[in-house]
């Protein structure tokens, strides 16, 4: 069993409640409320913001040139692809970059990417990438099992464009990546005595996110 598979199997509630949760498959039949979708795309805006300064960390906690490289070819593709990608998506909704950059941050967005740069600090770049995966690597596998949906790819389905983008050949080799690289560390780093740490970032972490669901979910059950 891989480092990851080890710590989803560790995390399977926390894993099945992220990966699983309603705001998700409101994505796959394209029930999901507007409102929470529009919530969603404003608040990720902004955590991208916050994600790429944790690559930018992730160049400094870097022991090898390798790593760093790996981590600044992430943190361009954040600031100079996806946040590009993300205005154009959130245009295509109504959202302008002033109502980007205007909107207050919420406090589950704070929660989690603050968590994620306190255990960088606090830890290696292996403890970073940890609380780096649920994000990185989970979307990709959410994005799959949408996919499969049969109303996933519909015409009427609203956030098609949402899945293709994350279930894409693009993003997987970029999640595929994230989790070699991981994998990597973990062969040189994850010694018996921390993987129970790593497993407790990766279980909070993991939390975190599917908080972040929850938040955009509840703002679309308020709306309706």
């Amino acid at each position: 069993m891989s480092f990851f598979e080890r710590l989803k199997a560790a995390a399977s509630t926390e894993w099945r409640a992220y990966t699983e949760h309603p705001f998700t498959n409101g994505l796959a039949d394209g029930s999901l409320p507007e409102a929470a979708f529009r919530h969603y795309l404003v608040q990720d805006y902004l955590f991208l913001i916050e994600f790429a300064r944790a690559y930018a960390l992730a160049v400094y906690k870097s022991p090898r040139l390798a790593d760093m490289r790996e981590a600044a070819a992430g943190l361009s593709a954040i600031l100079d692809v996806e946040m590009n990608l993300h205005v154009k998506l959130c245009g295509e909704w109504g959202l302008s970059p002033d109502d980007l950059e205007q909107a207050p941050p919420a406090a589950e967005m704070l929660a989690y990417t603050r968590y994620v740069l306190d255990a960088g600090m606090r830890g290696d770049l292996l403890a970073l990438k940890v609380a780096l995966a649920p994000c990185v690597i989970g979307y990709a596998e959410i994005a799959t099992r949408l996919a499969s949906r049969p109303s996933a790819d519909a015409v009427s389905n609203a956030y098609r464009v949402w899945i293709e983008e994350y279930a894409g050949a693009p993003y997987q080799e970029v999640a595929a990546k994230a989790q070699a690289h991981m994998e990597n560390l973990a062969d040189r780093y994850a010694t018996p005595a921390r993987e129970a740490e790593l497993i407790a970032i990766f279980k909070e972490a993991t939390h975190l996110e599917a908080d972040f669901w929850e938040m955009a979910w509840r703002a679309g059950q308020v709306v309706a």
